[in-house]
């Protein structure tokens, strides 16, 4: 397997930012209307070739919604021709039927990825900002299970939903789906700073998907909490070894090193080629530039997989190569993508020494 200076784990590219709902968060403040500068039919053909020239990412077709766009199946249908492992995460609007979900599945599609937000249409909708939409999201994994389509539950944790998100892992659970991937705030786009947790509340998320992980009939990931990792680390070495059947899943190890810009590419909706859609700082363009070339050689991707370069508790942190934080949080919070992730209340053991020589 390549590492990931040669080739990112996964590739995300945002087909669309039209989108029909209006979410309090929303990373890219997706509007209604199709942008008349999106990658065309063949552009995109052309990325999907130049993508699987990374070998066999994992491609997520995103949005905005991608079902707005009239081309989604045959785009979905070429990828998957290509050889390339290929997911979706539509909106749950009226665009998602049976209909459309079946035609993922017939694409070859391995997995539908929806969002949920609460445990009930109050908590959902409302975050969501479209009456209606806990129950169509209920409908579509419904759905994609009768249909035999793998599916994935998007979880962002935010002040509004934390309250309920033990109950909210419970509905993950009775969709039966594959994986709970729980995104945590990065204030950009719509996202507001008073929507985010402390970094002890951080932890205390960590120490709930930890026990939930050992138990859950799904995989747990997180998204832009890097540093949950070093917390999953930190446990399993105080535990101790375990039997087999009581062991978390190794999902957490298909992440290992994961980072803005380090396994992991962003293509936007016009091209532009991101370390992350959280993380607003272009390194080329693919209507100009190789994305190959850029991911391996740009120097802002160059700089991002470089662990010695991180600034501040990261840069001192043993567990930097693990996690190394979130640097779309810290480009959000301080401008600097190299400095610290100020949600991790982590003191590395390197920086407790220094202190405690100094006193």
């Amino acid at each position: 397997m390549r590492g990931f200076e040669e080739a990112p784990f996964l590739v995300l590219w945002e087909v669309t930012q039209a989108c029909d709902l209006a979410c309090v968060h929303c990373r890219a403040s997706a509007l209604p209307l199709r942008s008349p500068l999106e990658l065309s039919t063949e552009e995109g053909r052309l990325l999907l070739a130049e993508i699987r020239r990374f070998g066999e990412p994992l491609v997520v077709f995103t949005g905005g919604d991608p079902l707005k766009r009239p081309d989604l199946f045959e785009l979905l249908q070429h990828s998957v021709g290509l050889g390339l492992r290929t997911t979706i995460t539509p909106s749950v609007t009226p665009l998602l039927t049976e209909e459309a979900i079946l035609g993922f599945r017939d694409c070859g599609v391995a997995r539908m990825a929806v969002s949920l937000d609460g445990p009930d249409a109050a908590t959902h909708d409302r975050f969501r900002r479209v009456h209606g939409s806990f129950d169509r999201t209920l409908f579509a994994l419904d759905c994609a299970r009768r249909l035999g389509l793998s599916t994935q539950v998007n979880t962002t944790v935010t002040r509004q939903t934390l309250p309920r998100l033990a109950e909210t892992a419970a509905r993950v659970a009775a969709a039966g789906a594959r994986l709970w991937s729980v995104f945590f705030l990065v204030v950009t786009g719509r996202a507001l700073a008073e929507q985010d947790l402390t970094a002890e509340e951080y932890e205390e998320v960590f120490a709930f998907l930890y026990d939930l992980s050992k138990t859950a009939p799904f995989d747990i990931k997180t998204t832009e909490a890097q540093h949950y990792r070093r917390y999953f680390a930190q446990r399993r070495k105080a535990e101790g070894a375990r039997q087999a059947s009581s062991e978390p899943s190794d999902a957490i190890q298909r992440q290992a090193g994961i980072n803005d810009g380090k396994g992991f590419v962003f293509v936007s909706h016009i091209g532009e080629i991101f370390p992350s859609g959280f993380l607003p700082l272009a390194a080329g363009n693919v209507r100009r530039d190789s994305l190959v070339e850029v991911y391996r050689n740009a120097p802002l991707f160059r700089e991002l997989r470089d662990s010695g370069r991180l600034r501040g508790k990261c840069g001192a942190c043993q567990y930097r190569n693990l996690c190394g934080g979130s640097r779309s949080r810290a480009y959000a919070t301080t401008g600097d993508y190299l400095a610290e992730d100020p949600c991790c209340v982590y003191q590395p053991a390197a920086l407790a020494a220094g202190a405690a020589r100094m006193s």
